[in-house]
């Protein structure tokens, strides 16, 4: 009986979760940014001339009431509750993965032990975390769009056929896990190296730097890249950092915009990738993933199990077409030994 109450509980909790990230600084829908938002939300009202008035402009029922929108709410809770429950058990192992790399590091290259200073740290674990957490964001996002069967699950991100900041809760669990097993590789590989560096100097060094580092990206529109409000930076700015209205770009549901913007942060890798689009490129936007694919991901449970319904038909096309390219080969061979000439 303990499990049932612990996991109800955990449910509870799991409930109650999204009500706290208004106060969390990590969360875009934290109040700051929100708040900032709402200030920047204004500046593009005013730039584009709207006849709406601007209440109506920012919280338009098509926008927040869409049925795309209810699935976004209850991906926010029901991840919440999967977080509570499988997610934050596991993600405390970067500490240990982070102390594992520090004492291989100390058996193998004891002579670098100990070189940065506490100041060092402070500047270089930040900006270090915020780069290579960021490609790697890059990488893991780019194999969500090129490979097939995790596509599948990416899907019900890119299924939302109107955006508002809930939606970036609207993930599949297989790829919440994923990107959790992406923090927790870079976060202990990091902490180790610097550990082992610094002598032990990071702990509140660090969380100042990240911190910071988050405040501004919060500040500076990372709420509205998932809304109906088109933030767009100056040209050649957004050819270093990504837009709100470039990542609006990359939920088009035009297939000249498939596969386009897909860094966090930095445009630097998609500049880099061939994968870059600036805002001047894209006017008019929709989103979704075509009229065929949106009516099977109207529902929140049609998210949840349609890639386990399309991957199994994907690979039966992929082993079918496979047999009968192996047929067509074996008629073929069997055609050229019928007709070849006799040999003495």
């Amino acid at each position: 009986m303990k499990w049932i109450n612990d996991t109800w509980f955990d449910i509870q909790e799991g409930l109650i979760k999204p009500f706290l990230y208004l106060f969390d600084p990590r969360e875009r829908i934290n109040w700051m940014y929100l708040l900032s938002s709402i200030l920047l939300a204004f500046y593009v009202y005013r730039k584009t001339k709207s006849n709406l008035p601007f209440l109506k402009y920012l919280f338009h029922k098509r926008v927040w009431l869409s049925k795309s929108a209810y699935v976004d709410y209850k991906f926010l809770f029901f991840n919440s509750i999967l977080k509570i429950i499988l997610i934050l058990p596991i993600l405390s192992s970067w500490k240990y993965l982070g102390v594992e790399t520090g004492f291989l590091l100390e058996e193998n290259l004891s002579f670098w032990q100990n070189t940065l200073s506490q100041n060092q740290v402070m500047v270089l674990y930040p900006i270090l975390f915020l780069i290579l957490f960021d490609f790697s964001y890059y990488l893991v996002h780019l194999a969500m769009h090129k490979i097939p069967i995790l596509w599948e699950f990416h899907k019900i991100h890119h299924s939302a056929t109107s955006l508002n900041p809930i939606t970036q809760y609207r993930l599949h669990p297989l790829e919440l896990l994923i990107n959790n097993f992406n923090y927790i590789l870079i976060s202990g590989l990091l902490y180790g190296l610097f550990d082992y560096l610094s002598f032990d100097s990071i702990p509140y060094t660090s969380m100042l730097g990240l911190n910071v580092f988050t405040l501004l990206f919060g500040f500076f529109g990372a709420t509205l890249r998932h809304s109906q409000v088109r933030l767009k930076y100056f040209d050649f700015l957004e050819g270093f950092l990504i837009s709100p209205y470039q990542h609006q770009i990359h939920h088009s549901s035009d297939p000249a915009h498939y596969d386009k913007n897909m860094g966090s942060k930095f445009a630097v890798w998609d500049r880099l990738f061939g994968t870059l689009i600036k805002s001047g490129k894209a006017e008019r936007l929709s989103f979704g993933l075509g009229a065929d694919d949106d009516i099977q991901y109207r529902s929140f449970l049609q998210n949840l199990y349609m890639p386990f319904v399309n991957i199994p038909r994907r690979l039966f096309r992929r082993f079918r077409s496979a047999d009968n390219d192996y047929g067509k080969h074996q008629e073929k061979a069997v055609l050229n030994k019928s007709t070849k000439p006799h040999q003495r």
